[in-house]
């Protein structure tokens, strides 16, 4: 199943257009997660005490702070 349907069916139909935005939402957010654990590594390389802190922090715990810092 993918996001469209996910978001369409346990919402009694949600519009596809209104779907399709949430869709475009999160594809953009998405992209700026990407783009902000790539700069994160990016600094550990250049810093290794950065390193050393981001080293042992999973995905879903750095989702977690990129939402925290994002106000999300």
């Amino acid at each position: 199943m993918n996001l469209l349907e996910k978001l369409c069916l346990p919402f009694g139909g949600l519009r596809t257009v209104t779907a399709n935005e949430l869709v475009k939402i999160c594809d953009d957010y998405a992209i700026e997660f990407a783009d902000w654990t790539h700069n994160l590594r990016n600094d550990c390389v250049k810093d290794s005490t950065q390193y050393n802190k981001w080293e042992n922090i999973s995905n879903k715990e750095l989702l977690q702070i990129f939402k925290k810092e994002k106000g999300l």
